[in-house]
């Protein structure tokens, strides 16, 4: 393996401090000694942790301008880094890694969501076209990704749907790091009598069952993120359980530490459709990292995961008081919701950390490069 080569990392839609990004991918990339290069529109100009940042023009021309002229300068600016292997995170650019791929250089497309079914659920597109659009995107990623040397899947259902067409798959999971968001000397006793839920928040991640539910419960709901769109939150703040709500907006990721330190439990009730079910969002492993139990949707998946472990309850998102009755059992039973806690905790150290997903990374690069 040649641990000097040039590699470059590309997003055109991600912010260039992704937690999946820069502080899994590339920063253990860089700390295996490659030679790390970042682009993305919201990138500073400089090099941090060894990760060399390159910044692009941001467009402010709304979300079509973004996939065409924000993309275009993504990949002018990588090609003009003249790596040696290209990882790109948005299907927008997959034009773009063809022609490097064409170029010769050894291309990995990073699959986050499994984004035909994620289109039929995008608000901005018209329902009528949905189905249609689609379509047509499965039928662009079918037909690109054989060009291309590896497919990064984010989950297993996506490692599935590559591995059908005959790609290089690795399923790389969004497992936490290790001690990231865990604060080990928190006393139980003293926590607040909150629940939080950190992350986007909008009507099909469960925002207004959320807040219809901590109005019935005895609880506090902590509220971290931004509103997506942004008036969703103003439909929100007309629900009579808002008066229990703390919003804290967008934070950093210290901060979402004591929030997870201050809560007796996580939320993550995304709505039952096609991206939902089969997706293992970050927020439901890093509730478990930080050693509080989960209140989840029902899912399949995420049944197996929550209540195999017994590291918390499962719910129907759709019913506010299936929620609030979970969240009012955590505040009564402060030793059993502990104990869910720490086995969602040990789970973490077991089998669902980022340890284990970074040397599937690492070895997919070996193999690379070699």
């Amino acid at each position: 393996m040649a641990l000097h080569s040039k590699i470059c990392h590309l997003s055109s839609a991600h912010p260039f401090d992704d937690i999946r990004i820069f502080h899994k991918e590339c920063l253990s990339l860089a700390s295996a000694g490659y030679e790390t290069h970042l682009v993305s529109p919201s990138a500073p100009d400089e090099v941090r942790n060894k990760v060399h940042l390159h910044s692009v023009p941001h467009s402010d021309g709304g979300r079509l301008s973004r996939m065409t002229r924000t993309a275009l300068a993504v990949y002018q600016k990588a090609r003009s880094i003249n790596a040696d292997l290209y990882h790109f995170h948005d299907p927008e650019l997959i034009p773009f890694a063809l022609w490097l791929r064409f170029k010769g250089k050894k291309v990995i497309y990073d699959v986050h969501e499994d984004v035909p079914r994620q289109t039929l659920t995008k608000e901005y597109i018209p329902k009528y076209l949905r189905l249609f659009i689609a379509w047509i995107i499965e039928r662009i990623e079918n037909m690109s990704v054989r060009h291309f040397d590896a497919i990064a899947a984010a989950t297993p259902f996506i490692e599935k749907r590559f591995k059908m067409l005959g790609c290089r798959t690795v399923n790389l999971n969004n497992y936490p790091i290790l001690d990231e968001l865990y604060l080990p000397d928190i006393n139980w006793s003293m926590k607040e009598k909150a629940v939080c839920y950190v992350g986007v928040i909008s009507q099909l991640r469960g925002a207004f069952e959320m807040v219809q539910a901590i109005g019935d419960s005895n609880a506090k709901l902590i509220l971290a993120g931004k509103f997506s769109p942004a008036s969703q939150r103003d439909q929100a703040v007309r629900l009579s359980g808002w008066r229990c709500v703390e919003e804290l907006g967008q934070i950093t990721r210290s901060e979402v530490a004591q929030v997870l330190s201050r809560s007796m439990a996580g939320l993550v009730l995304y709505h039952p459709v096609p991206n939902h079910t089969d997706a293992q969002p970050n927020k439901l492993f890093e509730y478990m990292s930080a050693g509080i139990p989960v209140i989840s949707s029902n899912f399949p998946l995420w049944k197996e995961i929550v209540e195999g472990h017994q590291c918390g309850i499962c719910v129907d998102p759709l019913k506010p008081d299936e929620i609030a009755k979970a969240i009012q059992w955590i505040l009564d039973n402060p030793e059993k919701a502990k104990k869910m806690g720490e086995n969602g905790r040990r789970a973490v150290e077991e089998k669902y950390n980022h340890t284990v997903e970074e040397k599937k990374l690492l070895t997919l690069y070996k193999l690379l490069l070699s």
